[in-house]
């Protein structure tokens, strides 16, 4: 798979507790991510954080939290990233995406053995 040089990252906050289908969203996204051959995606977990409520969410040892920060990062091309904008609208019911320019300076794997 090949991604031009001039690309989108494509970013995604949600709760670790948020769901689709009665899965992780996070899981949900990645995979149709995946469905739709997009470059990659990444999914981060936060240690802190607030939204749109205003709600911290938090992993400090004696208040765990079950709804952390969630962050997915998915880098394409502009085409591919705006078809799949749609698709996050109908599993998302909050949250919040955003979509930068990024330069691809190296997208590769290593060689089969």
């Amino acid at each position: 798979m090949k991604i031009p040089e001039e690309a989108e990252l494509l970013r995604i906050f949600i709760g670790e507790s948020d769901r689709y289908e009665g899965r992780p969203l996070y899981e949900a996204i990645v995979e149709e991510a995946r469905r739709q051959c997009l470059g990659g995606a990444t999914v981060f977990r936060g240690l802190l954080g607030y939204g749109a409520h205003s709600r911290m969410h938090t992993a400090k040892l004696l208040r765990l939290s079950e709804d952390l920060p969630i962050i997915i990062e998915i880098v394409d091309s502009t085409e591919k990233i705006q078809g799949f904008l749609p698709d996050l609208d109908r599993m998302m019911e909050e949250g919040l995406v955003t979509v930068e320019r990024a330069k691809v300076l190296v997208y590769r794997h290593s060689k089969e053995k």
